[in-house]
């Protein structure tokens, strides 16, 4: 380790050291009125629904998209970007407001370690944000495991709906890693405790409730959907749903404070939106429909990060949550490392210190499909290199050389050192590609398309694969969504992030590769098919070092280690 990088403060230090402004500063910033919000103590607050019918007549400021190439263990700092990018728009005389995903407990205790942005371009209070902040995703859970719990009575005490218990579709929920609850059996020790049956756990993020809750846009939208989640199938076949069970009602109530988006503030008070949190892999890995569509009337410019890389997050913002909240984005930032990307070009984590232009260019092959993918949806766009202090100016010379040969805009981006003075290049850049380039938005496919056909969709002009093959288990799940008039949803595609491919093993930018689908689901009250590829989990497992092994809290209740 360098003498440069033992006196870096962690990012845990240097929010413990940050002066925040009362929460209520922050909303008048916004221009919100007293009955607009509710404080969650000194630094958070609920921001009513209601207060997005109000300003229906007020114009929407600039939608901005930050996602990146596909992740590495190196980092991409995306949200470290998102938020970097705010605070600079701020500086250079542009009203901005950010919107991202609520952290999970389970890559925060896990692998990932805190999820609020890094360095100086951090949210604010970070150790709530990573914990359990205002109780959103203890909600979702419990209103989740709420209707498991009534399922499982409904065929106890009768079986009115005569449900066939082989096909309930409904799992529990846990916002933790725990692969030992994947697979578990319900209902022993009697006819007391319930009616025996397989079943299993998905971890929170997954949960057909949070994707509703990132996708509604008011309460009685809210409602609707939860009342529509298909949760089994009858011994005749036919589905049933949670309106046949008369429940919607009592998941809203335990949603009603949910729902509404949470506000808090950078390290350099930028107002910003922490609500929702569906991963990008096995969900739709953006925040809510909300807090993005409140944001971008509060503000000239709405900064938001979907997850993972452009293949996942960036794909599903551009296909399903621009439909589901009808707005369009005036731009995309890709964010890239030099360390990522000399990762994708074959090097291991432990050689990234050391300069390597070929590897390098190696890796460049995997940020130019990912500009692909966003210049095939027809929007404008910018390359952000995120950077980080190992990197040599031959290196940045290198990738800023690249891009411009290539015609793509880009900018260095030290918002991690720097915070928002380190990212007024790349906020000056945004702002003039906003203001100068064509914007010919438009989805990867039509929703009358068939379901085959989005899947191919996706797969050819984002993944850059060859070819779909579908299990005889999708086959026939492909059958039955036909069959009951679902096949006209967007698709949301499970798949790792470390690949463009559904094999997390091949990095850079696999060519004539072919997409596995083993599985499909439909999220009816969502509003979308979960399409299962490859080997990818819907509950992560714990590593052999988790992160919560260097987790503390000292004497006067101070977070140590959280990040």
């Amino acid at each position: 380790m360098s003498e440069t990088s033992k006196t870096v403060k962690s990012d845990i230090e240097i929010a413990q050291e940050a002066v925040l402004e009362p929460i209520g500063k922050i909303a008048e910033q916004l221009g919100l009125k007293d009955s607009d919000w509710e404080p969650y103590g000194r630094y958070k607050a609920k921001v009513s629904v209601d207060t997005l019918e109000k300003m229906n007549d007020k114009a929407d400021g600039k939608v901005i998209l930050v996602t990146s190439i596909n992740p590495t263990p190196a980092g991409e700092g995306k949200s470290t970007v998102t938020v970097g990018l705010g605070q600079a728009l701020n500086k250079i005389g542009r009203k901005a407001v950010i919107a991202l995903r609520e952290p999970s407990l389970g890559p925060t205790m896990g692998m990932k370690g805190g999820a609020a942005g890094g360095g100086y371009a951090q949210v604010v209070p970070m150790e709530d944000i990573n914990l359990h902040f205002t109780g959103d995703f203890h909600a979702i859970t419990t209103a989740h495991n709420a209707l498991a719990a009534f399922l499982d009575n409904h065929i106890q005490q009768g079986n009115e709906l005569n449900i066939d218990p082989r096909r309930i579709v409904w799992k529990r929920v846990l916002d933790l890693n725990d692969r030992a609850l994947r697979h578990v059996i319900v209902g022993l020790g009697g006819r007391t405790n319930g009616v025996p049956r397989e079943d299993g756990f998905d971890i929170t993020v997954a949960s057909e409730i949070m994707a509703i809750l990132c996708l509604s846009e008011n309460l009685v939208d809210l409602k609707s959907r939860l009342s529509s989640m298909l949760v089994a199938y009858t011994y005749e076949g036919n589905p049933v749903f949670v309106r046949d069970l008369k429940v919607e009602g009592a998941l809203t109530l335990l949603l009603k404070q949910a729902i509404h988006p949470n506000l808090v503030q950078t390290l350099e008070n930028t107002p910003a939106f922490v609500h929702g949190g569906p991963f990008a892999n096995i969900a739709h890995g953006c925040n809510s429909v909300l807090a993005t569509k409140i944001g971008a009337k509060l503000g000239d410019y709405l900064i938001t990060e979907a997850g993972f890389g452009a293949d996942l997050g960036a794909e599903k913002f551009l296909d399903i949550t621009t439909r589901a909240g009808h707005f369009e984005p005036s731009a995309v930032v890709i964010v890239a490392t030099i360390r990522a990307l000399k990762m994708h070009g074959g090097l291991t984590k432990e050689e990234l210190k050391h300069e390597d232009l070929d590897a390098l260019a190696r890796g460049m092959e995997n940020l130019a499909c990912h500009i692909d993918t966003i210049q095939a949806f027809g929007l404008p766009y910018v390359v952000a290199i995120n950077h980080f202090i190992f990197d040599t100016d031959r290196e940045v010379a290198y990738v800023k050389d690249w891009c411009a040969s290539n015609g793509h805009p880009v900018a260095l981006a030290k918002v991690w050192e720097q915070g928002g003075e380190g990212g007024k290049e790349l906020a000056q850049l945004v702002v003039e590609t906003v203001e100068k380039q064509e914007n010919n938005f438009k989805p990867i496919y039509e929703l009358t398309d068939s379901v085959e056909d989005k899947i191919n969709a996706v797969v050819k002009k984002v993944y850059g694969g060859k070819d779909v093959e579908f299990s005889p288990k999708a086959l026939k799940q492909l059958k039955a969504i036909k069959k009951n008039g679902w096949d006209k949803f967007p698709v949301c595609i499970a798949k790792t992030q470390y690949s463009l491919s559904d094999n997390p093993k091949e990095i850079g930018r696999p060519k004539d590769f072919t997409i596995h689908v083993r599985e499909l689901k439909a999220s009816v009250g969502a509003g979308f098919i979960v399409v299962m590829t490859g080997s990818v989990l819907t509950m992560p497992g714990l590593p052999k070092q988790p992160a919560a092994l260097n987790m503390d809290v000292d004497a006067n209740g101070k977070a140590v280690g959280l990040f």
